[in-house]
């Protein structure tokens, strides 16, 4: 993975994330995992999940030829939509953060385009935190040895209930940063080539979207932990 540009004014990553928690903190005080959200380093947030390791019987590499990219393109990445609407963005971004296809980009070139969709207000931006949803460049190699991708299904996106009575209680407080916490379910089905009905998981992630008047939503970052 290419290093992390540095904070503005040489922040520390945790006084960076700290910023970020301040601005929401009026109205996610009430989340799980605000605390480490606020408190967990470098080292934490690289981390890759284990449901997008490699599958665990894949057939041999030189056993047949790559399959084709869904769409038949090999230059597909993730686009963000341009919305004003925070349930939408937040469906959007949880199908693209949980979407990879090894076949059709290198890893670089997929984390690059995740970026895309983060806010250009550094002091709210956390990439650590999609970084962390990506496989390693060593793990997204072994990966395209076999073809592997992933597709996403959305079910459901809402504000979570603390958010909501947070919100409630100081409608005021969001005006600092606009950023709205987004709880989105839906699965992830993993595929190779030569198995392209490969196995599928249930995902739910609580996302961290501004969405400013006057401009469309980006994503500041990823929740440690869901909100329901």
């Amino acid at each position: 993975m290419a290093p992390r540009s540095s904070n503005p004014g040489g922040a520390s990553p945790l006084r960076h994330r700290a910023l970020i928690g301040a601005a929401v903190l009026a109205v996610l005080v009430a989340l799980a995992g605000l605390t480490a959200y606020l408190t967990r380093d470098d080292r934490t947030s690289a981390k890759v999940p284990t449901p997008q390791a490699s599958p665990a019987s894949p057939p041999s590499p030189t056993a047949s030829a790559s399959a084709s990219p869904p769409g038949g393109s090999h230059s597909a990445l993730p686009v963000h939509p341009s919305t004003h609407d925070p349930i939408a963005f937040g469906r959007a971004a949880a199908a693209a953060l949980w979407s990879y296809d090894t076949r059709a980009s290198s890893q670089p070139e997929w984390l690059a385009a995740l970026h895309t969709w983060l806010t250009g207000e550094s002091r709210y931006a956390d990439p650590g935190s999609v970084d962390a949803l990506v496989p390693s460049p060593v793990l997204w190699g072994r990966m395209a040895d076999y073809g592997q991708y992933a597709t996403a299904t959305v079910n459901e996106a809402h504000f979570p209930d603390s958010f909501t009575r947070a919100l409630q209680a100081d409608p005021g407080a969001i005006t600092t940063a606009y950023i709205y916490a987004v709880t989105v379910s839906g699965k992830q089905s993993i595929a190779w080539t030569g198995a392209p009905r490969g196995g599928a998981e249930a995902r739910t992630v609580t996302l961290a979207v501004q969405c400013r008047p006057s401009r469309p939503c980006a994503l500041a970052g990823v929740l440690p932990a869901v909100a329901p």
